[in-house]
């Protein structure tokens, strides 16, 4: 489980600020398509830059679209 803060009114990806702040994270595509980078969000909200392609279960997350709208906790 991993949490951190999200820097005030960062336009970084989710990804983006996981990689900054020393949080691994598989990934692959960076563009929602492949879904590889799949992460339960255990609390906080995210919104998405674009919507993404790949299947994204109720409670997950793709990193590397969205933008974290709070502080987050996460599971991956």
């Amino acid at each position: 489980m991993a949490a951190f803060n999200v820097p005030e009114k960062s336009d970084k990806t989710l990804l983006q600020s996981m990689e900054e702040q020393g949080i691994e994270t598989h990934f692959h595509c960076r563009d929602g398509f492949c879904g590889a980078c799949r992460t339960q969000l255990i609390s906080g909200q995210v919104s998405y830059i674009n919507e993404p392609l790949a299947y994204v279960r109720e409670g997950d997350i793709l990193p590397c679209v969205c933008i974290a709208s709070s502080d987050i906790e996460i599971e991956h």
